[in-house]
């Protein structure tokens, strides 16, 4: 009875400070929230949002070296800057080649179909060079602004 009754004081001491923590951090103010950069980048409440992830692989058909393999990929890298300009890339980058893994893009949309209308405009994909797989993504809403920081970051423009 007397352990009891030394225990429980501190059993409701330890929920009553629990909840109350728990609704402050529920309902706790980040003091350096930007609402105009969350607004920009499309962020949630978390400062996250969805993205689709693409894996570029190798395709069936590669394209021989010559002028159609390199206006292949003029056209490839003019339809990256392309969506990146259209804010619908925020991210791409070419993989090692390991597992016929040859390239990512982050794309800025929502859903998977949308991301597979972007992905059917390049050139290697529409050559059969190589082929994507989608993957949705829940991340940094932070993403959205490494082509504007990547663009002060190289001293030979991309």
């Amino acid at each position: 009875m007397k352990i009891r009754s030394f225990v429980f004081p501190f059993c409701l001491l330890g929920l009553l400070l629990s909840s109350s923590f728990a609704q402050t951090s529920a309902t706790a103010k980040n003091p350096k929230f930007d609402a105009t950069l969350a607004k920009k980048a499309g962020a949630d409440e978390r400062g996250m949002r969805t993205y689709v992830l693409v894996i570029l692989k190798t395709g069936s058909t590669r394209v021989p070296d010559g002028k159609d393999r390199d206006n292949m990929y003029a056209g490839h890298f003019a339809n990256m800057k392309r969506l990146a300009a259209e804010g619908k890339l925020a991210v791409a980058g070419p993989l090692d080649g390991v597992d016929g893994w040859r390239g990512l893009f982050i794309l800025a949309v929502a859903d998977i179909d949308e991301a597979k209308k972007l992905v059917a405009t390049d050139p290697v994909i529409i050559k059969g060079e190589m082929v994507a797989e989608y993957h949705k993504w829940y991340g940094s809403a932070g993403v959205m602004f490494v082509n504007e920081t990547h663009e002060k970051l190289g001293k030979v423009p991309f």
